[in-house]
């Protein structure tokens, strides 16, 4: 079993809202992030992740929490099975312009075709059902407003 070390970041929009991408590998929604290239630092790796996937770039950040343990065990739909040390920052981005006229969808033509929708949703609207399964004690977490930096 591999194990991916991946950055991903918590983007709000200025009611407070948080940026949720549905992704076209599995269909599910979480926050946007991905794995780490060789000799990036994991900061550098969600940078990188969150333009590539939603075209922002982060201007500001602070590590929220680390994820890691048996819950971050993951089974893609073709067989791979891998465990998740996710990185998960609070990030800020500049959206001047970017949200749509429906006022919580992102504008971003995504080219690699990663991202099937961008949304800001209030913890409130979040399903926990709707989340990959690796991202839900993220949420689970959010919801109930823990604070620690390392979580198993």
């Amino acid at each position: 079993m591999k194990i991916l070390v991946t950055g991903g970041a918590i983007i709000r929009d200025d009611q407070g809202r948080i940026l949720l991408q549905r992704r076209s590998d599995y269909g599910d929604w979480g926050l946007p992030g991905g794995g780490m290239n060789a000799g990036e630092s994991i900061e550098e790796t969600m940078i990188r992740e969150i333009h590539e996937e939603t075209g922002l770039v982060v201007t500001h950040y602070e590590l929220h929490t680390v994820y890691s343990g048996s819950r971050m065990k993951y089974k893609y739909p073709d067989g791979n099975e891998v465990v998740f040390v996710m990185f998960i920052f609070n990030a800020k981005a500049d959206l001047t312009g970017r949200i749509a006229k429906d006022n919580k969808t992102l504008i971003y033509a995504d080219k690699e075709q990663e991202s099937l929708q961008l949304e800001f949703k209030s913890i409130e609207e979040i399903k926990v059902e709707d989340i990959s399964t690796v991202q839900r004690p993220l949420i689970e977490d959010l919801k109930n407003d823990r604070k620690s930096i390392l979580r198993t």
